[in-house]
This record gives structure tokens, C-alpha cells and sequence, in this order.
């Protein structure tokens, strides 16, 4: 689920083609076309996928929610584009889409030499492996040998051939460019291994004939922080993606949810919860949003906390525990700029 290194120069010349996009607007463009228009996956149970009902849900899609809910005050105001790794970075630089929310993890080479900005991080991860429980292993040391599955246009090859190479083993790469071809292919017996970001793994196991067959191997082997992703040029376009982020991580630091934000935003005393909900300070001012587009945010998409747990945690299908994706007030790396 990240972009393969030799692909950074042809993305910059696409990035360079595309800059009259990245001018300053596009708070405005959005708004005159009156909807989001938010790139996400091809379909990634837990974090965008389409429900059987055909709407968009999870972690990834309710930040694309929240920042409708910032910048209309309507959460729905949201419109989709499924986007396979090799074609999101493009999609983003010429504009068809306003923001990246697609598992899609921050590097310097997409930091910097792509034409975008990462605006946090709404999921820390790592990359895993993936096998049969009949083959035998218990260990990724254990596959010498392996022919594995795994997504073209990502670092994802890069890291496996990383780690092959520093175990002092031979591999069989076997590469697809949508998500679904790789895990059909795994699924089919055409491949020993599947690898990606240990997140995906436990999503994608849900679409095999059989999940309880399969076991993720004990390592990891990289760092992914997957978040969303803007153009540079329009600074205020990243900092509102930025803040809509830091809003609902700190919304669950606070204890505010959107069971409570209104009885919190009416009876509250406390000068944070304020600045939060919008009733003290000017905090929409300086981003051309209103007072209470972080109310709105939580009101309408709820707080990190329950976004995660409505999508990814462990009373849903992927069962993942909190983790290092925890508040820093219990242990974890989550931890919000002051709204202030």
C-alpha cells in the first residue's frame, strides 16, 4: 500500500504538470461544487469499503466525513473515488480528487519529491505476513523459498525484498495491481505468502473461503503510518484536513463524544471544551471555517475513539485492539495538537 521508489520521478513530473491545480482555492473550489470529493480504497473492510447498502464506511471514510462536517457542517456532503495504489498519487496531484484518505502510508520520497502533504496520522501500522495454518510455519524466518502475493505500484515489494535480503533468503514475487487480485490469487493457492500492512491482512482475511485457515506471522517488519493526504500549494486546505484530525483525536482526550457534545457545549465550564465546541475563542477564523466546525466534526463523525472502535475495534469483525494507535494519556502515539 505505498508507492514503489522508481515510480517518484515519473510522479513528480505528473505532480509538476498538474501545478496550477495546487494553487491556493481550494476550500472555494470545494465549496462551489458543494461536495468533498475524497480518493479511498478499492475497498478495504474497516477502513473504505462499501457497506451492503453501497455507502462508503470506515476509519478512512469518516475523515473524509469529518471534513465535510468542518467545511459544510453536513457530514454527507461527500462524494467517493475507489483508487488502486498505482493510480491514487496521480489522482491527488491532478485534482480529481480534493483528499487522499486510502491507507496510504507517510514516507519522505511522498513527503516531499511527490507534490503532496500528509496531514497526521489516523492509523499506525506495521507490515505483516500472511499464510495457511497447513503449511507449517510459525515464523516469516520460515519462508526461504516462498512465492508471495503482494500490490504493484508499493513499497510493500520494497520492504519484502528488505527483509529476504537480510535473512539471506530467496522469494518469488508474485504482484497484482488491485487489492482483490491479490488476495484472489492468495486465496487460489497461486502464492504461499500474502503481505501487506498488518491492518490490511486482518481486513483482507475476511474475504478468503475460509479465514480461520490462515494465520498472521508474529513480525513486523516496517513502520506504517497510514494518513491522509493533500497538495501542497494551499496551505489552508492542509491545515483544515490537519485540524479536522487533530479535532477528533482530541475530542476523545476530552472525554467529548457525540452522545455528550451538546449537553458539554451547554453546561460545560472548562475552557478547553470551549475552544472545542466553538462557544469560546475563534478558532474557525483562521482556518475560513465557522466557530463551530470542530462541534460539527464530533456532533456528526463522533471522536477518534469511536470511530476506531466502530470500524476496526475489537467488538467489530477485524478485532483490533487499540494499541499504539491509544491516546498518549494511555500509552499509545495519539496525540493532538492543541486546539487553542
Amino acid at each position: 500500500m505505498k508507492l514503489v521508489n522508481k515510480l517518484a520521478v515519473s510522479a513528480a513530473l505528473v505532480s509538476l504538470a498538474f501545478a496550477s491545480v495546487t494553487q491556493a482555492g481550494t476550500l472555494d473550489d470545494i465549496r462551489a461544487k458543494g461536495h468533498l470529493q475524497c480518493g479511498v480504497s478499492q475497498g478495504l473492510p474497516g477502513f473504505s469499503n462499501p457497506d451492503q447498502s453501497g455507502n462508503w464506511v470506515g476509519l478512512d471514510v469518516d475523515l473524509c466525513r469529518a471534513v465535510a462536517a468542518a467545511v459544510f457542517g453536513n457530514a454527507n456532503k461527500v462524494k467517493y473515488s475507489p483508487l488502486s495504489a498505482k493510480e491514487r498519487f496521480t489522482a491527488l496531484q491532478s485534482g480529481e480528487v480534493d483528499i487522499l484518505s486510502r491507507n496510504t502510508t507517510w514516507t519522505l520520497v511522498r513527503d516531499t519529491a511527490l507534490g503532496l502533504n500528509f496531514a497526521g496520522v489516523n492509523y499506525y501500522d506495521g507490515q505483516g505476513f500472511m499464510v495457511r495454518k497447513d503449511l507449517g510455519v510459525t515464523s516469516a524466518k520460515q519462508l526461504a523459498g516462498a512465492a508471495v502475493c503482494v500490490n504493484i505500484g508499493t513499497t510493500t515489494e520494497l520492504n519484502m525484498a528488505d527483509f529476504f535480503r537480510a535473512n539471506n533468503m530467496n522469494y518469488k514475487p508474485v504482484v497484482f495491481e488491485k487489492a482483490d487480485e491479490v488476495v484472489a490469487a492468495y486465496d487460489s493457492g497461486r502464492c504461499d505468502v500474502y503481505t501487506t500492512d498488518r491492518s490490511g491482512l486482518a481486513a483482507q482475511r475476511l474475504k478468503l473461503k475460509d479465514p480461520n485457515a490462515h494465520i498472521v506471522l508474529p513480525e513486523t517488519i516496517s513502520k506504517e503510518p497510514l494518513g491522509p493526504v493533500v497538495r501542497h500549494g494551499d496551505d489552508q486546505w492542509f491545515d483544515i484536513v490537519k485540524w479536522t484530525l487533530y479535532c477528533m483525536v482530541e475530542a476523545e482526550e476530552y472525554g467529548l463524544s457525540s452522545k455528550n457534545v451538546d449537553e458539554m457545549k451547554s453546561k460545560t465550564s472548562n475552557p478547553q471544551i470551549k475552544r472545542h465546541v466553538g462557544t469560546e475563542g475563534d478558532m474557525g477564523k483562521s482556518l475560513g471555517l465557522p466557530n463551530d466546525w470542530c462541534y460539527n466534526v464530533v456532533k456528526q463523525v463522533g471522536n477518534y475513539g469511536e470511530s476506531y472502535d466502530k470500524n476496526v475495534g475489537p467488538e467489530t469483525s477485524l478485532k483490533l485492539s487499540r494499541g499504539v494507535n491509544a491516546q498518549w494519556t494511555d500509552g499509545g502515539l495519539q496525540y493532538a495538537m492543541p486546539i487553542r
